[in-house]
Order: C-alpha cells, then structure tokens, then sequence
C-alpha cells in the first residue's frame, strides 16, 4: 500500500513538475520559441519543439493520470537524455543536472510502471 501511495506521488510531482515548468511555457510561447528552438537530428526547430510539447506536456498528463505509464515514459526519458546530451552536451554537469534527474524519474517509472492508484491498473485489473 504505502509503495503504491509512493508511486502516486511520484508520479504526479514529476508530472506536474515537467508540464507546469517545462511543458507548458513551450506550449503556450510556442509560436515565440518555435523560431529558437534548437533543431535536432535533421529535423526543423518546429518539429523538434513539436516533440518536446507533446513529451513534456501531453505526456506528462498521461503520466499523472497514470495512464499508459510505462510507455509515456519513454517519450519523457528521450527527452531528457537528448536535453542532457545534445542540448547540453558542451556544457558543465550543473546544465545537464536537471535533465539527468528527470531521466533517472523517468527510467524508474517505465521499469515500476504507475502503481495501484493509476488509471492502468484500473484498465489493466492489477493489484
């Protein structure tokens, strides 16, 4: 019971976290950041905002709800090692710090999934 609660909390601060923090300025300022935005991978800055938004926001509120969780979870994690790697690569720890953390979260809930209070277990009929 309590590692269950544990997850639910996890799970929601994180998400809550990324999508108030992160997830939500890039939404809302996307036409102002979309011109910025660092393009990865042979993609444009618009495609790559794109992915950014729907990891950090739309995957964020799965990950709350406790939906799909383990794989919301991938998105976010891509994210972050990307932010962390690519993004920061030329810089100090402290830049890619942040990120890193966030992957370490997300590499926790793909492998314990959402726990008893989520949506999937729910759909899925675990205990």
């Amino acid at each position: 019971m309590l590692q269950d609660l544990g997850l639910l909390f996890f799970r929601v601060s994180i998400g809550l976290t990324m999508m108030l923090a992160h997830g939500w300025p890039k939404l809302s300022g996307f036409s102002e950041k979309a011109a910025t935005f660092p393009g990865l991978f042979g993609l444009s800055s618009e495609v790559s905002l794109t992915l950014a938004v729907f990891s950090e926001f739309f995957c964020s509120i799965a990950l709350i709800l406790g939906v799909l969780t383990r794989w919301v979870s991938i998105p976010l994690l891509i994210t972050m090692l990307v932010a962390a790697f690519m993004v920061h690569g030329a810089d100090p720890f402290k830049k890619k710090e942040l990120a890193l953390m966030f992957a370490f979260a997300y590499t926790t809930l793909a492998m314990t999934g959402g726990g008893k209070f989520s949506i999937d277990s729910l759909i899925f009929k675990k205990n």
